[in-house]
């Protein structure tokens, strides 16, 4: 009897002498795995109780690397019981490939881990829910994008690794590799969606054209950047759609960001007034109205004519507020309260269309058809030359 029977019957009590011995050998690498499992869980519960629930960071660290840890194990597992298993040369030889392609995995499975862990510390410095919340969002751009795109890449070349171990697709591993040069054509020409945005990813996390929770108008759509990822960027719209862009469209093309520089914005309301409105007094309603109002920020307020036709005049009032939001609920507070204002206080500001009405005709009477007249003593008559 062998050394791996010996411990395989001392491990389940009995092997009948008529188990292959492949069979042997599988069981013992099973056991390996199982025993490797148990021995994972029961280590992770006493680490938990130990540290306690008091320090989270602690244990969203066990959480976070519980996935590679058990890979780890599972495979010290096997590589101690491959020596003592009754194997034959091909079967061997499988296992010891699927060990190498697990052991690739755990590597990229151990650098991705390593990346979040350490983005994860890093932002845990900045708060993006305060309003001033500009080198948070800066911070935070930056490090989703890059964590991604070195996500990415930790994924191609672990793919790419594991692939060059099968002799018979090796050069499938070397074509992906080779995409990011001048030898695979065929394959560069397909990767370039995926690599024209990984660059654009990068150029946005250098330069910042947008950052998370910026306020835009993209397609003539409102909304915020709500996720930059490896290859898309993710907008909630004003009315909780979600539009998804490719990152090389914030880099090509035209946009609007209300939030580049500062939150602050300023809102503009339009009214058409006729000419006999008070000006001024609607000025000072619009005083009223902003310096009552939360919304806010104290920083602008203006009203001007800015435009007239042949029967009103268009008044422009300017108000500012600490973010796009709240410029425009403020906006249209301002709205509301100020055409309340001109329905119930100023009546004659409303637009009206004015008419002349002639008096009516009496019998016999007819206007002149050319040359200047006036009406007098209840008939027309020619107006006088003045000679």
């Amino acid at each position: 009897m062998g050394k791996a029977e010996a411990l395989l019957q001392q491990t389940l009590g009995y092997v009948p002498p008529w188990f292959p011995q492949w069979f042997v050998g599988l069981a013992l690498v099973v056991l390996a795995i199982v025993c490797a499992l148990f021995m994972h869980r029961i280590a992770l519960t006493l680490a938990k109780r130990a540290i306690g629930a008091r320090r989270s960071v602690a244990i969203l660290i066990l959480d976070a690397t519980a996935g590679p840890t058990r890979l780890a194990l599972c495979l010290a597992a096997v590589a101690f019981v491959m020596p003592l298993a009754p194997l034959s040369g091909e079967l061997r030889d499988a296992l010891v490939h699927v060990f190498a392609i697990a052991t690739i995995a755990l590597i990229g499975w151990i650098s991705i881990r390593a990346v979040d862990l350490g983005a994860t510390r890093y932002l845990q410095r900045f708060r993006v829910q305060i309003e001033e919340n500009f080198l948070a969002r800066k911070h935070v751009t930056q490090v989703r994008v890059f964590k991604r795109v070195i996500d990415t890449l930790i994924i191609v070349v672990a793919v790419s690794t594991a692939l060059m171990t099968f002799n018979s697709v090796r050069q499938y591993g070397v074509s992906l590799f080779a995409s990011a040069g001048a030898a695979g054509v065929i394959v560069g020409l397909a990767a370039r969606p995926l690599l024209s945005n990984l660059v654009a990813g990068v150029q946005i996390a250098v330069t910042q054209p947008i950052r998370i929770e910026d306020a835009v108008i993209i397609e003539n759509e409102w909304g915020w950047i709500e996720d930059i990822g490896s290859t898309y960027v993710v907008i909630r719209l004003w009315d909780w759609r979600r539009m998804v862009v490719p990152l090389s469209y914030f880099i090509e093309r035209p946009f609007q960001n209300w939030t580049r520089d500062a939150a602050s914005l300023i809102g503009s309301v339009i009214f058409y007034v006729d000419y006999a409105a008070d000006v001024a007094r609607i000025r000072e309603r619009l005083e009223e109205v902003v310096r009552g109002s939360e919304l806010w920020d104290r920083a602008v307020v203006n009203l001007q004519v800015v435009d007239t036709d042949a029967r009103t005049m268009q008044l422009r009032a300017l108000v500012s507020a600490r973010n796009a939001s709240q410029t425009w609920d403020l906006r249209c507070e301002v709205r509301e309260k100020l055409i309340a204002f001109l329905r119930e206080e100023m009546p004659e500001a409303l637009p009206r269309q004015r008419a002349e009405i002639s008096p009516p005709l009496a019998p016999g009477d007819e206007r002149p058809r050319s040359g200047s007249a006036r009406f007098a003593g209840g008939h027309w008559a020619p107006a006088p030359s003045g000679h």
